[in-house]
């Protein structure tokens, strides 16, 4: 007689996470407005990189009022694009990498839809959308997650995945996808896809504040004692 397995101890581990970082910050829940379109949560991120979020959102907000439609925005000249996106990061390198992924997306369904999307399998989803300049695992998970497709898909920022990799749940080393890997076979399965949410948002918030890149103020960390950095 097989008896049943234990739960995976990285899944545990998780779990009191989540429970210390809502103890510690409250809950969270992203409302629920238009930026749950699967295609203004595409342009957001490619747009975002290393820009704060509050930034882009605005940015792709106003980018949607001053073209009136994707499509439009895919059409438009590079320096128009540059100069709406000035306060990003990246804005010229933002603004063709957008073009080029809007200008794929057409070409491949005829205007800029996503709605296809919700019949495919999320790791399929996901693949498609990886095709698409400019889109690697974190806005793809993004997209999946957080649009109104709902699906169990971890993002990972690079101050999420600083903090699983202190933790010792992903490889020191390890990219984004392979954290990914590693990360959702042991995500609690009664984690539904805006639980998933929560906790990335949680976590992005302890990877701004405790958990810096330099200098992380271990002391005073929530989760420390699930830390391996903090007990080094």
């Amino acid at each position: 007689m097989q008896l049943p397995l234990g739960s995976d101890p990285r899944t545990d581990q998780l779990k009191r996470i989540h429970a210390a970082l809502i103890a510690a910050f409250g809950r969270i829940e992203r409302p629920d407005t238009k930026r749950r379109d699967p295609v203004w949560t595409l342009v957001q991120g490619v747009i975002g990189a290393r820009t704060k979020t509050a930034v882009s959102n605005a940015a792709t907000d106003a980018m949607l009022e001053r073209f009136g439609s994707w499509e439009a925005v895919a059409e438009a000249q590079i320096d128009e694009l540059t100069a709406l996106l000035s306060n990003q990061t990246f804005p010229e390198q933002s603004a063709r990498r957008l073009k080029d992924c809007l200008t794929q997306i057409i070409a491949e369904r005829g205007q800029v839809d996503l709605r296809h999307l919700s019949n495919l399998e999320t790791a399929d989803l996901m693949h498609w959308l990886e095709t698409l300049p400019g889109i690697a695992r974190k806005i793809s998970a993004g997209i999946a997650n957080t649009s109104i497709f709902e699906r169990r898909a971890v993002v990972l920022d690079t101050h999420h995945r600083r903090v699983m990799q202190r933790m010792g749940l992903v490889a020191p080393k390890a990219d984004t996808t392979r954290a990914y890997d590693a990360l959702m076979p042991v995500v609690p399965e009664e984690w539904s896809a805006k639980d998933i949410d929560e906790h990335h948002l949680l976590v992005k918030r302890l990877g701004q504040t405790s958990c810096r890149p330099t200098n992380p103020t271990c002391a005073s960390c929530p989760v420390r004692n699930e830390c391996a950095y903090a007990s080094a």
